[in-house]
């Protein structure tokens, strides 16, 4: 039988995701229709970007699932006409981009590079940073993407402290969960990287309370979801000095609107929304891999859990 396939996302995306899928789909012995005109009670599958306009799934009548390009699916999970299986992007090539940014900002602060890439002074000070063993990080969040970041952080001699909703094991990672857990792991870090799925339950995972018990001068680093964040409790902490500085690449509202307090602040880098990205190659591997999956009966992976939002 024919897999009818509807390609629903921005027009622009089409002639760059037409030959990737093509040739991934021809590779795995598929007989399938790919398009981005199918009636909807003739299509199987949905290769879906949450901007593409599409939200009514209802006329979907032999839907076997939803694919989605996005690694973020808080717009689609909420979704009631939608009762296929949802699966989010996993992509290695998002998660190596990512893992190469987290790095990177880390490094940045360790390393204390914009003191001497912003400070030209003519004043001579040999202050070594401390070894990556005596610098503690805190990954908030340990899905594929915080995973990905702990474990690269931890080869690099970090002392890295995971936390997520629920346990988790990852060695050279020390491992916390819960309430409780995200209190023990802020109390003690200097760096904190944010990588949690945007949820009722995440929102303002750092406000008041919880940057409180940062020891003073911490660092935030934000590439997960904008709303993570209370922003008046982070500006608050930046203009006390409580939290030294925070770099930031997602926001409530994109683009960051000209007259936010973020731009102008002394103790803030806002970066575009560039951390990591879908990478087309790569992104239509996970697909085309998925629906072979549906066509031969194995199970679909990536699905998301929609009781969870993620």
């Amino acid at each position: 039988m024919t897999a009818n396939i509807l390609f629903s996302a921005r027009p622009a995306l089409w002639p760059i995701y037409e030959p990737l899928l093509r040739r991934g789909l021809d590779d795995a012995g598929l007989d399938y229709c790919l398009s981005t005109d199918i009636a909807p009670a003739d299509v199987d599958y949905v290769v879906y970007a949450p901007n593409s306009g599409l939200m009514d799934f209802t006329p979907f009548t032999r839907l076997k699932a939803v694919l989605s390009l996005w690694a973020g699916v808080e717009t689609i999970a909420t979704n009631e006409t939608l009762t296929a299986p949802l699966a989010r992007m996993v992509d290695h090539g998002l998660t190596q981009g990512m893992t190469e940014w987290v790095v990177g900002h880390v490094l940045r602060y360790h390393l204390g590079m914009d003191r001497h890439i912003t400070v030209q002074d003519g004043v001579w000070t040999p202050d070594a940073p401390p070894l990556a063993t005596q610098r503690h990080v805190c990954v908030l969040g340990m899905g594929t993407l915080g995973e990905a970041s702990a474990r690269a952080l931890a080869a690099l001699g970090f002392h890295v402290t995971g936390w997520s909703r629920t346990p988790k094991t990852v060695p050279g990672v020390i491992c916390q969960h819960g309430a409780k857990g995200l209190r023990t792991a802020l109390s003690s870090t200097e760096i904190v990287i944010l990588l949690l799925p945007d949820t009722t339950e995440t929102e303002n995972t750092l406000n008041a309370d919880t940057l409180s018990l940062l020891p003073r001068g911490a660092r935030i680093i934000n590439p997960g979801r904008g709303p993570l964040i209370d922003d008046d409790a982070l500006l608050q902490a930046l203009n006390s000095g409580q939290v030294g500085h925070a770099t930031l690449d997602v926001f409530r509202v994109e683009p960051l609107p000209p007259d936010h307090p973020y731009w102008a602040h002394p103790n803030v880098t806002v970066t575009p929304h560039i951390a990591s990205e879908t990478r087309p190659a790569t992104a239509a591997q996970v697909i085309c891999d998925n629906i072979r999956r549906g066509e031969t009966g194995a199970p679909f992976v990536h699905l998301v859990d929609r009781a969870l939002g993620y």
